[in-house]
């Protein structure tokens, strides 16, 4: 599944494999697109300031990025995201 940066919204069916930051940015950003949605719209709808998820959807290890992929590498899992269906 890809991790490199979303050149469109065409990519292979199935979940976005999370590893690092960057791999949560692309699918993050992937499904804001695929919503229609710009920054601003997702943040203000998600509670969050845009310049925030802009720094998500760039790859930044934030904080709290960091400490859930650290508590998932200590357990030995990964994370998918996929589209939801509800």
């Amino acid at each position: 599944m890809p991790t490199e940066p979303d050149k469109g919204l065409s990519r292979p069916a199935g979940p976005f494999r999370v590893y690092t930051p960057a791999s949560i940015g692309d699918a993050i950003r992937h499904y804001r697109k695929e919503a229609g949605l710009t920054q601003e719209q997702l943040a203000e709808m998600a509670g969050l300031q845009r310049s925030y998820l802009s720094e998500l959807e760039s790859g930044k290890e934030t904080e709290q990025v960091k400490r859930v992929l650290r508590v998932l590498r200590q357990l030995g899992v990964r994370m998918m995201l996929d589209k939801a269906d509800w």
